[in-house]
């Protein structure tokens, strides 16, 4: 279950309904998918087929396309990393730098963990999501925002799309960023 922690406070905030509260008061979207859904075989599994990827998203297809027609999304993939994912430090130096999109930036977390660090109302700054499996979360357009692994570097997700294109980040230069990192 997702967990919150809002970087000026330490505050943290925990539970399905609290963390819901608090990110729709973001502007942040927020669900969740039944993990143990997946095949067993995939719920730990970092490295995948194209077969594992197609089935991962047979399994959540209702989900996705329920998801998709509420908001308008049109195309959706498979992303797995982990340390056997080549140039892993490089992607995520890619990743890791505040910046916005022109449209929502969804993900549904099917195995593993990792964390968005998304810029909130002024009253509350920046605050990290750490995100495990079954955890879906859709950033709005222009919010300024970057994503990461967390500890284990292990991540699978499904990411849905408006711009059939794919994933566009525009850099979002600021200055409070740098003093709130922890």
């Amino acid at each position: 279950m997702a967990e919150i922690r809002i970087r000026n406070t330490e505050e943290r905030i925990q539970g399905e309904e609290a963390v819901r509260s608090f990110l729709e008061q973001q502007e942040v979207l927020y669900e969740h998918w039944n993990p143990s859904k997946l095949a067993e075989g995939l719920q730990q599994k970092f490295v995948l087929s194209d077969e594992e990827k197609q089935e991962i998203l047979a399994t959540y297809d209702e989900e996705i396309k329920d998801l998709a027609e509420r908001r308008g999304y049109k195309t959706w993939d498979i992303i797995a990393l982990s340390d056997a994912t080549p140039n892993l430090d490089e992607l995520l130096k890619k990743f890791e730098n505040v910046h916005t999109h022109t449209e929502d930036e969804v993900r549904a977390i099917t195995a593993g963990r990792g964390i968005f660090i998304i810029k909130g109302t002024d009253d509350v700054g920046y605050f990290d999501v750490e995100l495990e499996a079954g955890d879906v979360i859709s950033v709005p357009e222009y919010k300024p925002h970057f994503f990461t692994l967390m500890e284990n570097r292990q991540i699978v997700a499904v990411r849905l799309f408006i711009e059939t294109e794919g994933w566009i980040a525009h850099p979002f230069a600021d200055e409070k960023f740098a003093s709130n990192q922890a």
